[in-house]
């Protein structure tokens, strides 16, 4: 009984900060799409990004300029296979008027993909959670 309690705590703990982590990047999203800037960007260089649990991927470098006229670089949060964005593309670009460094590429992948792929993580650890509760 301790191990199945314990892991339903554990699984369930996982399940709620992932749930809130997916909410308020969604929450985001949504002022994004209802209250961000829009204009176009262009990918200027890919960076190596280290992880330890993973090899070494690419993360695109967009650089845009803001409603005041000055330069703003950033990186996509989204990285992996299938996100990668050539250098020299112009690509969608939406940010906060308040935020321009929490700027996020305008494109699915790269707004509400990172959304639905937590949100799908936390529904795993809860229904994980769930299966150990009903067989413990």
């Amino acid at each position: 009984m301790g191990n199945g309690f314990i892991g339903v705590i554990v699984c369930g703990a996982v399940a709620v900060l992932l749930l809130a982590v997916g909410l308020r990047d969604g929450a985001l999203v949504w002022r994004l799409r209802r209250h961000g800037i829009r204009t176009w960007g262009v990918v200027v260089d890919n960076v190596r990004v280290d992880r330890r649990d993973a090899g070494p991927s690419w993360a695109p470098v967009i650089a845009f300029a803001d409603r005041r006229g000055h330069r703003v670089e950033f990186t996509t949060r989204m990285r992996g296979g299938g996100m990668g964005l050539a250098t020299g593309r112009r690509v969608p670009v939406v940010y906060l008027a308040h935020d321009p460094q929490g700027a996020r590429v305008s494109m699915w992948r790269h707004t509400v993909g990172p959304v639905v792929f937590v949100l799908l993580a936390a529904l795993v650890f809860a229904g994980t959670a769930v299966l150990i509760a009903v067989t413990a």
